[in-house]
């Protein structure tokens, strides 16, 4: 079977939708707790650290998905097609993603085999759903 990788576009997509459902109720949250102004804790390191922590954990239960990736019909995968370890997803996204991606763009744009720097790292790639 034919791998079908995921783009930048429906990726993209897929973590703007992320950020919206994540943000909002925690950013209330923050704001019931603490009456601050209810993104302030975006500032910081604190959202880095708590949508890092979710991407890496959420796809391991999940098969490969998040919430995002869920509604958009598109899901982590490793090439070997074996399950999401925990290994896998440090690689991918704390590695791959918040330390490297972030100097080079991912580089998904530039790439025929849609694949960014966190996917080359851990060895997988965003698939679309056969339908």
């Amino acid at each position: 079977m034919e791998k079908q990788q995921a783009g930048f576009g429906i990726r993209f997509g897929a973590d703007l939708i992320d950020t919206l459902i994540l943000t909002i109720p925690i950013s209330t949250v923050f704001f019931l707790i603490a009456g601050d102004s209810p993104f302030n804790w975006m500032m910081g390191w604190t959202w880095p650290i708590i949508y890092t922590i979710y991407l890496t954990l959420v796809p391991l239960v999940w098969s490969g998905y998040i919430i995002g990736k869920r509604i958009f019909k598109i899901k982590v995968r490793r090439i070997d097609e074996e399950g999401l370890t925990l290994k896998t997803m440090v690689l991918r996204e704390i590695i791959g993603k918040f330390l490297l991606s972030n100097v080079t763009f991912g580089m998904i744009i530039f790439r025929e085999d849609k694949r960014a720097i966190h996917d080359l790292i851990a060895g997988t790639y965003v698939s679309r759903e056969q339908v």
